[in-house]
């Protein structure tokens, strides 16, 4: 038997061919049919050039995305990239902490699991436990239960939460950063509805805190301004007020009658202390600023890709905190519903285990050291070497703190250190720490004494 069968013909053809049809009659059938299609093809060609999608123009390409592709093509074989905020060991590899292999195998192995939503404000223990790591266990107010706080998509989302929940339910229209600041501060808040504002914070000239600039730009604010401030390892800069300077920055702000919110990325991976990387927050609290924190556990638990975070207002009192709270759930249902699960459950599982929790403060301490030991050899290399820059101060790169080191590089010596060298670094001078290895830390240093003799 003969399973297989011809592909059915089209009218038109059947039409064509039937012995019944007239010489003329097949002329006319065909005339219709080209014309149809002519007609149909006319048609779409007219639809796409009435394309809505077409007042749609390019994009610029993302700095840091950019920046990566780049160096994919690049077939310089010591090409190295310090653009990229991430963490990488020794041997310039992705690193996951041990404490979160531990913890992914006790969750996988946990048959109560499940994968159904989370409330609108995300893992209650999760949150409860984030609070007392960025305040404290014995923080005050906790324990008078003034604090509103949710689960977000890491610290991105945290900060697109809260500059909604000012313009939409403060009434505010604008929010103070610092000059300079974490690039994508400026367009989440500004999509959020506010106008950005900056205050003075580093100055290049010195390479360091232009801290008295700084005073006399918060003196001047009008009463009741949002002002955004780094907790630890200032992004891009790296410099961070001392506690003296923090303790006169919270007197001027309380006098001022302004709002603190702090973004909180660093904490426990700036220094390898996590309370020690808290103490402004913690300053702030104790001087009693009904302040607001965003924290990201992307750097410090090596949870990039699991955007886990937290943002937490403090409040006059638990009432004030429960209408404070029912808004942020209101401004977060309509944006994206609820946060995922997977990294909160981490972090919740390390934070809740005593030993787990030392094992973490151990292997983020030891990211920190890794990242502090490149800065002083890359700053003792640079010194000792040959080219132009033995005739400037490197000693901003021991100074600064964190991820990265605002290098004092100019537009001009940063594209040559890629041109030339195959070094990739933003275009204002930051450079990734996380990036800088014990295998290429002299070939750096080289190509930047090279770059800055043949300015």
């Amino acid at each position: 038997m003969n399973f297989l069968r011809k592909a059915p013909q089209s009218l038109s053809h059947r039409l064509t061919n039937h012995p019944s049809t007239s010489a003329s009659g097949r002329k006319e059938i065909k005339r219709i049919v080209v014309g149809a299609t002519r007609s149909s093809t006319r048609s779409l060609s007219s639809s796409a050039s009435q394309s809505h999608w077409k007042q749609y123009e390019m994009g610029p390409p993302d700095p840091i995305v950019g920046l990566n592709e780049a160096f994919a093509v690049d077939d310089n074989p010591y090409k190295v990239n310090v653009g990229v905020g991430a963490y990488r060991t020794d041997d310039g590899l992705p690193y996951v902490l041990p404490c979160v292999r531990e913890a992914e195998a006790i969750n996988m192995n946990n048959p109560s699991l499940n994968h159904e939503y989370l409330g609108i404000a995300g893992d209650a223990t999760f949150v409860n436990l984030a609070m007392e790591f960025v305040y404290g266990k014995d923080s005050k107010v906790l324990k008078d239960n003034c604090v509103a706080a949710v689960q977000t998509l890491s610290g991105t989302g945290g900060l697109r939460v809260f500059g909604e929940l000012l313009a939409r339910k403060g009434g505010h229209k604008e929010i103070y950063v610092p000059n300079p600041t974490w690039g994508n501060h400026i367009p989440i808040f500004q999509n959020a509805g506010l106008i950005v504002k900056k205050y003075r914070y580093y100055d290049a000239g010195i390479s360091g805190l232009e801290f008295d600039n700084l005073i006399a730009d918060f003196k001047a604010m009008p009463e009741g301004s949002v002002v955004l401030l780094h907790a630890c390892a200032h992004n891009p800069t790296g410099m961070d007020p001392t506690p003296e300077q923090w303790s006169e920055i919270s007197k001027v702000v309380k006098e001022g009658k302004l709002i603190p919110f702090f973004d909180c990325a660093y904490q426990g991976f700036a220094s390898g202390n996590a309370p020690q990387d808290a103490f402004a927050i913690r300053k702030f609290i104790d001087d009693g600023h009904l302040l607001a924190t965003v924290q990201s556990f992307s750097k410090n638990f090596g949870l990039y890709g699991q955007r886990v975070g937290a943002l937490s207002i403090v409040c006059q009192d638990p009432n004030e905190a429960k209408k404070v709270l029912s808004q942020m759930k209101m401004t977060i249902r309509p944006m994206y519903s609820n946060p995922p699960r997977h990294g909160a459950q981490l972090v919740k599982t390390i934070l809740e285990d005593d030993r787990l929790t030392t094992d973490f403060i151990d292997q983020c301490s030891d990211m920190a050291d890794r990242i502090n030991a490149m800065r002083v050899k890359l700053r003792s290399t640079l010194e000792e070497g040959t080219g132009g820059g033995r005739n400037r101060n490197w000693g901003h790169i021991t100074d600064q703190i964190g991820m990265f080191a605002y290098s004092g590089l100019a537009k001009s010596e940063v594209e040559a250190l890629r041109d030339n060298h195959s070094i990739y670094c933003t275009l204002d001078g930051r450079i990734s720490m996380a990036g800088v290895t014990s295998g290429n830390v002299n070939y750096i240093a080289d190509a930047i004494n090279d770059v800055v003799s043949n300015k």
